[in-house]
């Protein structure tokens, strides 16, 4: 059962950028809404899925990463496939639908 892998400004590149798997990182804040709704659709979808690696990445404790991807709004959904930003995903979705985003990564 995996849970949501933390990303931070320091470990960005050894988790997203050098994984051997997709990695769906959710662009997030504790005072948004819209991203505390997506946390339990991300939970389920790392459980559910080992072909992706489901990680988060606080945008107030880490502006770094965040401002190298431009990320203007929360939640964002990037999708990296070695080290590459393979799509880009703007809103809180519900899980069906970012499922059929995510098809061509998690089978």
């Amino acid at each position: 059962m995996a849970d949501l892998t933390q990303v931070t400004d320091a470990n960005f590149d050894s988790t997203v950028a050098g994984s051997s798997k997709p990695v769906v990182l959710d662009f997030w804040a504790p005072w948004c809404g819209p991203c505390r709704m997506m946390e339990p659709v991300l939970k389920e979808i790392a459980e559910e899925y080992d072909a992706v690696v489901v990680g988060k990445l606080n945008v107030d404790e880490n502006p770094g990463v965040a401002t190298k991807f431009d990320i203007l709004s929360i939640p964002t959904l990037l999708v990296f496939v070695d080290g590459q930003v393979a799509k880009k995903l703007v809103g809180a979705m519900p899980k069906k639908r970012l499922l059929e985003e995510l098809a061509p990564w998690i089978g």
